[in-house]
């Protein structure tokens, strides 16, 4: 079976296999790679800093509730805690 190539109706038939053409030539693991290493420079750029804990998973589960409760990520409640002690230890001093 032939096509002519003044043919428009007619399917493609030596044509590519239908369907959505490849966008990305990387493998999902390599893309996950890539985007981790510009997530890590994006924040070291902001100043933020990874820090690394190793604690108990009852209490990780009391600060995911702190922290559902008070619609924050953990990075952001911790933040806010550690704020308040250094705020807490200057108006000690100052006040002594």
């Amino acid at each position: 079976m032939a096509k002519a190539s003044s043919d428009r109706n007619t399917i493609d038939l030596f044509g590519k296999a239908p369907g959505r053409p490849r966008t990305q030539p990387l493998t999902r693991k390599d893309q996950l790679k890539i985007n981790k290493r510009a997530q890590r420079e994006k924040e070291k750029a902001q100043g933020l800093k990874r820090l690394e804990l190793i604690i108990e998973q009852d209490l990780i589960d009391k600060l995911d509730k702190l922290c559902e409760m008070n619609g924050l990520k953990r990075a952001e409640w911790l933040t806010q805690q550690i704020n308040k002690s250094l705020d807490k230890t200057k108006n000690t001093r100052s006040k002594k």
